[in-house]
């Protein structure tokens, strides 16, 4: 009987992993890559939130308390609300926007004075990946990963994290916990 199976020699296809997350080099550089301040300032204030694409988009200048320096973040998918603060660059990049957009109750607005999509915000992040020349296809739920992967390779609580990404269920925060690149870098030392 003969067998059936074709063997298949390995490739470079076959050995890629895809990456699910952006690291905080090429989060930077997606903001270098891009002239437009608010742009900017929508992939910062969503990286350094974990905020999703909806999140990120439905966020009102009344959610922001730029006078203490506190972002009351409201979760989606029936996640945990907080109030996380607000560093002194993304503060620096709020307050000019809002002084460009001093009517406007959402902070982030589109051409035509209304808030951005999450389909327009997704188009925004593709357009920045290109013009950043990344090597792979990116999406706007990557910064919301690399938030995660970020804080656990910093060392953070992994009930911490939960509740900064807004998580109910912990499994969906042990994630970055357990696939942390830097996660042994200290075991070993000299």
């Amino acid at each position: 009987m003969k067998s059936r199976s074709r063997k298949r020699t390995p490739n470079i296809v076959n050995l890629t992993v895809r990456r699910r997350y952006l690291t905080e080099r090429e989060v930077e550089r997606l903001m270098k890559a891009w002239p437009l301040w608010a742009s900017r300032c929508m992939i910062l204030v969503a990286y350094r939130h974990g905020l999703r694409a909806s999140e990120v988009c439905d966020l009102q200048w009344q959610q922001i308390e730029l006078s203490e320096g506190r972002l009351h973040v409201h979760r989606v998918k029936n996640g945990i609300p907080s109030v996380h603060p607000i560093r002194g660059d993304e503060m620096r990049a709020l307050r000019k926007l809002r002084r460009d957009y001093p009517r406007d109750a959402h902070v982030f607005v589109s051409e035509r004075g209304g808030p951005i999509s999450p389909i327009g915000f997704h188009r925004l992040v593709q357009r920045l990946g290109e013009a950043a020349k990344m090597p792979f296809p990116i999406h706007p739920h990557m910064l919301r990963h690399a938030c995660g992967f970020k804080l656990a390779n910093d060392g953070h609580d992994t009930r911490a994290l939960q509740h900064y990404l807004g998580h109910k269920n912990i499994q969906h925060t042990v994630r970055y916990t357990e696939m942390a690149p830097d996660r042994f870098k200290d075991f070993w030392r000299n």
